[in-house]
């Protein structure tokens, strides 16, 4: 596995990557609004599809906190599309085919997948809250993830 030294209070690596609807997605286009980046490990799988599916219903709570949702996998974009559609997702599935991304934030996991893992990066591309899973069974939940965005925006940890 990879290690990184991106933790809380670091710079966020910048990315550009294709994602969902046929777009270029790079950090950098978000400066001045908190993001959330969301590593998982695969498309159509029973965890993320939980974990994305949750997200995506509850996407109103993320906009409510000027927050933006950008999930990144090492899949190509024609699955990529074809999870999005059938879904729904509101948000931008991003294709790290390279595995470069998952490794700049220290998440790239056995066999090159990525490990399911947050990021919640403040308006300035700063991290402010990390969280890498251990096993990938399980998944941080909205609640906690509003809550690491409204610390992010008051500054705090």
């Amino acid at each position: 596995m990879t290690k990184s030294s991106i933790e809380v209070d670091s710079r966020a690596p910048e990315f550009k990557l294709m994602g969902t609807g046929g777009a270029s997605y790079s950090l950098s286009q978000y400066l001045g609004k908190t993001v959330v980046l969301v590593f998982y490990p695969g498309d159509n799988t029973p965890v993320c599809t939980k974990q994305l599916c949750s997200y995506n219903n509850e996407l109103e709570q993320f906009a409510n906190l000027d927050a933006q949702v950008l999930a990144i996998s090492s899949q190509d974009m024609a699955s990529h599309e074809a999870f999005a559609k059938k879904h729904g997702f509101k948000f931008p599935l991003l294709a790290d085919t390279d595995k470069q991304v998952s490794a700049d934030y220290g998440v790239l996991g056995l066999f090159g997948l990525s490990r399911r893992s947050i990021f919640v990066i403040d308006a300035k591309g700063i991290v402010r809250y990390v969280h890498r899973a251990l096993t990938g069974v399980t998944f941080r939940k909205v609640g906690e993830l509003t809550q690491a965005i409204a610390n992010a925006q008051a500054g705090n940890d």
